[in-house]
């Protein structure tokens, strides 16, 4: 009988199988990905500054890429099973026929758990080969964007048929586990009459998961402004998930609600009854909608706002006229003293600019790649850094940090401002290109700030010269109040490149949202595509059983023309309540982000991503028209009679 159901009604099963066949290849693709990316081994000659610069590389594409299958898993399971649900909800009229003609309750499940197993396995036969190119395409564009060498390309492993076969599968019956227990608890003639049980849009389930995940997402809000600027950031950019199911469990209530305030001409009569009357279905169509717009609209807005933020905050804290860039330390470096291990005089490179006038002070910044070991036994782990030599004194200055940094000299290290080793009183094991520096105590500490940076301080003379004759150094200025600017400007060229402040800033503002904004693509993209995806699914099977209904409203009078722009308007309205709800998840990101940026720099920061919004806004409105007016009038083409003598 599954078989035999699948076959018959096989336009309302084909938006669940597309759903599947698309979870089960972007599930695949991003964990061969995944598995590629950690295996990954550094270039053949590299020297040992550039494997620790791969290997922090490395580790920076798998945490993307986990954040990415993340996704994958959550939209799969989420579009399956709502796509699933619906094509249940759509036939509880045929279900209940079955159950009046002597099928039990047990024998309905297991008619659709076996239509639902025979979809998943169907499904991840077409993923795989799917789940190759969409690799194929993630791949590309993490090349092209820079998050791995250019020879980078996922690699197939046999292993991956078995978790797409099972992910397929999985997920298909789960999507259709709620769904089959709910429909064989249905009365028959309460089916069929659409009365009692079987009318109830909100059942007690549904409420207590949407209220569950609305408790998520409140205390990922609560909790957000006190995890600092890494977990803060973290928190606050997983809002959207908990945030966006809440609304979608809610979404039976709210759709028609907000839909029947959206102004209609005629024919809106039968668009607003339709809307009261199928809320099923205009939940059903709204739910993909709401998560991509909540997604796309609250990550990338996130995101846009801490790197506002952040770079706000290094303009307050940060005092210094001119930025100098540099191949290792401007000028001459004096050499730590055998016995103390101490520099006998000036900062590397700071005796460079003495003689320059017009240079009131100046913090000398060389960046070099490092591996910091902390804890002991078990808790014992290793990483990649950044450390910075700097001039403590020089450093503090600059960047508002005097306090913190008093006493940093000789073998000993502080926290950086982009964390990730432990304060002052523990002790790490940093080892930099080709040395062991051994066991060295942090003495002291800088806040995290929100765009991150080095991981430690560390004092001059630790490093040899030869050690950093070749790492990026930026020599912070500060002018004299009497000094000629163009000329201080041009002596100090010579130096290396040359730029004010402020360029300076907006030069890393536009890298790190460019930066950003690549992330996004890469973590959204194929995502919010599925979900869109999901939209047309959700509309497609809808219009599959509404053939007689567009008959019945044709032989009371109406024209064709006139049905289809009813269903035009009801999906107007639909989309515009899904993008008013996906607008309400995304403000709850939207707090969390204002909560955590204040608690971390002192002032809210929010930068609302509106070339987003209004693409969001567009796609969402073509589609769901483009998607409508298709459907009705493939179901409006017979002629009535027709489609009332076949129902």
């Amino acid at each position: 009988m599954s078989r035999a159901g699948l076959a018959e009604r096989w336009t309302l099963f084909a938006g669940a199988l597309l759903s599947v066949t698309l979870g089960v290849a972007l599930v695949q693709s991003s964990l061969l990905l995944l598995i590629t990316a950690a295996l990954l081994d550094p270039p053949a000659g590299a020297s040992a500054a550039e494997r620790m610069e791969f290997a922090d590389g490395t580790a920076a594409a798998v945490s993307m890429l986990g954040v990415v299958l993340g996704g994958a898993v959550f939209l799969a399971g989420f579009i399956i099973s709502s796509t699933f649900a619906f094509t249940v909800d759509q036939r509880r009229r045929d279900l209940a026929l079955l159950r009046l003609v002597g099928g039990s309750r047990g024998q309905l499940r297991r008619l659709l758990l076996g239509e639902a197993v025979t979809l998943g396995a169907l499904g991840a036969m077409l993923g795989v080969p799917a789940g190759l190119a969409v690799m194929r395409l993630q791949g590309w564009l993490m090349r092209e964007f820079g998050f791995v060498p250019q020879s980078f390309a996922g690699e197939w492993r046999q292993w991956i048929l078995g978790v797409s076969f099972g992910t397929g599968i999985l997920l298909a019956v789960a999507g259709v586990l709620v769904a089959a227990r709910r429909a064989s608890r249905v009365r028959p003639l309460e089916a069929l009459r659409e009365t009692g049980p079987a009318a109830r849009v909100m059942t007690w389930s549904r409420a207590l998961i949407g209220l569950i995940f609305l408790g998520g997402a409140l205390a990922l809000m609560i909790v957000a402004p006190f995890g600092g600027p890494a977990g803060g950031m973290a928190m606050a950019m997983n809002v959207p998930i908990p945030a966006a199911v809440a609304v979608v469990a809610f979404a039976p209530l709210l759709v028609p609600l907000i839909a029947r305030l959206v102004p209609f001409r005629a024919p809106g009569g039968l668009a607003r009854a339709n809307l009261s009357d199928a809320r099923r279905r205009s939940a059903s169509v709204a739910a993909p909608l709401i998560v991509l717009v909540a997604l796309v609209v609250g990550n990338v807005g996130a995101g846009a706002s801490f790197t506002t933020s952040g770079i706000h905050q290094l303009a307050t804290q940060t005092h210094a006229d001119l930025v100098v860039e540099s191949t290792g330390p401007p000028g001459p470096t004096n050499p730590p003293s055998p016995s103390t291990g101490t520099p006998s005089a000036d900062t590397p490179g700071a005796a460079s600019f003495s003689d320059i006038p017009g240079v009131a002070s100046v913090s000398v910044e060389t960046r070099v790649p490092a591996e910091v070991t902390t804890g002991s036994g078990e808790d014992r782990e290793t990483e990649t850094i950044s450390l910075l030599v700097i001039d403590p004194v020089a450093y503090a200055k600059t960047h508002d940090d005097s306090a913190s940094l008093a006493g940093l000299n000789g073998r000993e290290v502080a926290a950086g401002p982009g964390g990730d080793v432990p304060g002052a009183g523990g002790t790490v094991r940093l080892t930099v290109p080709d040395r062991d520096l051994g066991d060295l105590p942090v003495v002291a500490g800088v806040p995290a700030t929100m765009t991150g940076g080095a991981n430690l301080l560390v004092p001059p003379g630790l490093l040899s010269a030869a050690e950093l004759k070749d790492a990026p150094t930026q020599s912070f200025v500060t002018l004299t109040k009497d000094a000629d600017a163009a000329a201080t400007r041009a002596s100090l060229a010579r130096f290396g490149t040359v730029t004010t402040l402020d360029d300076r800033l907006r030069a890393d503002a536009e890298a790190a949202n460019s930066t950003n904004e690549k992330i996004m693509l890469i973590v959204l993209g194929l995502g919010g595509l599925y979900a869109l995806i999901g939209v047309i699914n959700s509309i497609v099977i809808g219009a599959a059983t509404r053939r007689r209904e567009f008959a019945e409203a044709r032989v009371t009078g109406m024209t064709r023309g006139q049905v289809v722009r009813s269903a035009l308007l009801e999906a107007y309205a639909i989309t515009v309540s899904a993008l008013i709800l996906g607008g309400v998840a995304s403000a709850a990101t939207f707090i969390a982000v204002l909560s955590t940026t204040k608690s971390v720099t002192g002032t809210g920061t929010l930068d609302l991503p509106w070339t987003q919004i209004g693409a969001v806004t567009a796609i969402a409105l073509v589609v769901t028209t483009a998607t409508t007016l298709i459907t009705s009038l493939s179901a409006t083409r017979p002629q009535p009679v027709t489609q009332l003598r076949a129902a």
